[in-house]
C-alpha cells in the first residue's frame, strides 16, 4: 500500500494502547468554544462576505478537492491550493515539530486568504497520525468501556486544541458506525475497535462526547461513515461491501448521525458501501443516499464529504476517481476525497476531477448551482461567509 493510502495500518496492540500507526486524514472546524489561538487558525481574517456565485466554474470545481499530502511535506500541495483546491489531507504517522509553520506557508497561497481546510484522521488507538505532536487518545472502543463521557470530551478537546495549534483545523472523527465485533479494524471489518460498541444508544451518546470535544479545541468534527457501516460484509477499501440491509440499518446504524445533527453535528463523512434496499451505487455516490435520506430526510445542512474515492469499492463499481468525484458532486457531497502514490499522482488527479466538474457543466450533466452550493459548504466549514 502507498505512503498516500487510506488504509488504516495496526498492529496486534491491545484496546487500551495509546498509540499505534495509520495512514488516514482530518478535518477541522471553529466553534464559539474554541481558543483564541485555534480560532485565529481556522478563521480566516476577512470581514466581508464571499460572491461565490460569480466565480468561475474552474474555481468552483476546484474547491471541492481535497488533496491528499505528507504531513512532513506539507509543502508539495502547493501548487494545487494556489489553483484554489478547497483542502488538504495530511497522510503519516508522525508530525514534524514545526507543521504549523508549513501549513501556515500553505494558507498563505490560497486565493484570496479565504483560509483552508486542513484534515487528518486523529482518531485514537491505532487510527492516529500525529500522536506525537498533539498527545495520545486509546481506541474509542476502550473510551466507551472506561471513561465517562465527560471525560471523552475533555481528553478529546485537549488533543484538538494541539491539533488546531499546529494548523489542522479538521477531524475525520469520530466513527459512530455500530459495531460489537470486538477486532482490530482490517479487510474484514473497516471498523471493529473503532467503533464505540455495538449498542447504538451508546455510539450515539460517546459520538456526541466526542464531536463537542473536538469543537471546543477549534477543531470541525467530520461523523463518519453515513449512514452506517458497521456489519459491513468487508472493507470498502479492499472492495465492494454491502451494509446491513437499510430496513435494519435505519434502526441500528441511523441513530447515531441522527443524534449528532441534533446536536449540531457541522460536517458528515459518506461511506462507499453499498445499502441494499437504499441504493445499487457506493452511498458516497448515490443521490438517495446523500441527497435523499441526508439532506431531505434528516434535514442535514453542513459540509459533506467523500470517504476515499481510490477505495477498492469504487474502482470495483466501475469508477476511476475524476468520474466518481463528478457523481459524488451531482449526489450531493460538497467535498471529494482521494489518496495518491506521490505529489505529482495527487496534482494528475486533481486537474482531472477539476477538468472533469468543468466538462459536466458546460454539456449539462452538471449544474453550476450545485458546484456553488458545495462551495459554499466548503467556505462556510472554515468559518468564511459566502453570498452571491
Amino acid at each position: 500500500m502507498s505512503r498516500f493510502s487510506t488504509n488504516c495500518r495496526v498492529g496486534a496492540v491491545a484496546l487500551s494502547a495509546a498509540v499505534a500507526v495509520c495512514t488516514a486524514p482530518q478535518l477541522a472546524d471553529p466553534s464559539a468554544a474554541a481558543n483564541d489561538a485555534g480560532r485565529a487558525i481556522v478563521r480566516p481574517a476577512r470581514a466581508a462576505c464571499v460572491p461565490v456565485a460569480r466565480w468561475t466554474t474552474r474555481r468552483l470545481a476546484a474547491q471541492t478537492v481535497v488533496v491528499p499530502v505528507e504531513e512532513t511535506d506539507v509543502g508539495a500541495a502547493e501548487p494545487e491550493v494556489s489553483r484554489g483546491a478547497g483542502g488538504v489531507i495530511l497522510f503519516g504517522s508522525s508530525a514534524p515539530t514545526d507543521l504549523h509553520r508549513g501549513l501556515a506557508a500553505l494558507r498563505r497561497a490560497v486565493p484570496g486568504g479565504l483560509g483552508l481546510s486542513v484534515m487528518t484522521d486523529e482518531e485514537g488507538g491505532g487510527v492516529q497520525r500525529m500522536a506525537n505532536l498533539v498527545g495520545n487518545l486509546p481506541w474509542p472502543r476502550y473510551m466507551a468501556r472506561h471513561w465517562t463521557r465527560t471525560r471523552i470530551t475533555n481528553r478529546v478537546a485537549a488533543v484538538a486544541t494541539n491539533m488546531a495549534a499546529a494548523g489542522v483545523n479538521v477531524d475525520l472523527a469520530p466513527v459512530v458506525d455500530v459495531d460489537g465485533r470486538n477486532v482490530l479494524p482490517g479487510a474484514t471489518d473497516p471498523d471493529g475497535v473503532r467503533s464505540f460498541g455495538g449498542r447504538t444508544a451508546v455510539v450515539s451518546a460517546d459520538g456526541v462526547a466526542y464531536m463537542r470535544g473536538l469543537r471546543r479545541g477549534g477543531v470541525l468534527p467530520v461523523l463518519k461513515h453515513f449512514p452506517g457501516l458497521g456489519g459491513a460484509s468487508q472493507n470498502t477499501d479492499y472492495g465492494t461491501a454491502t451494509t446491513l440491509p437499510w430496513s435494519r440499518l435505519r434502526k441500528v446504524g441511523l441513530p447515531p448521525f441522527v443524534a449528532g445533527i441534533r446536536a449540531g453535528a457541522p460536517a458528515i463523512m459518506i461511506s462507499n458501501a453499498v445499502v441494499p434496499g437504499l441504493t445499487r451505487l457506493p452511498a458516497s455516490l448515490s443521490p438517495a443516499a446523500i441527497r435523499g435520506e441526508l439532506v431531505r430526510t434528516l434535514h442535514f445542512a453542513g459540509l459533506i464529504v467523500t470517504d476515499s474515492l481510490t477505495a477498492g469499492a469504487i474502482s470495483q463499481a466501475g469508477f476511476h476517481v475524476p468520474r466518481a468525484a463528478l457523481f459524488a458532486v451531482r449526489a450531493g457531497a460538497d467535498m471529494v476525497l482521494y489518496s495518491a502514490g506521490s505529489p505529482a499522482a495527487a496534482a494528475r488527479i486533481f486537474h482531472s476531477v477539476v477538468a472533469r466538474e468543468v466538462n459536466a457543466v458546460a454539456h449539462g450533466a452538471l449544474g453550476r448551482s450545485r458546484l456553488v452550493a458545495a462551495a459554499r459548504a466548503a467556505l462556510t466549514a472554515r468559518g468564511v461567509t459566502a453570498c452571491g
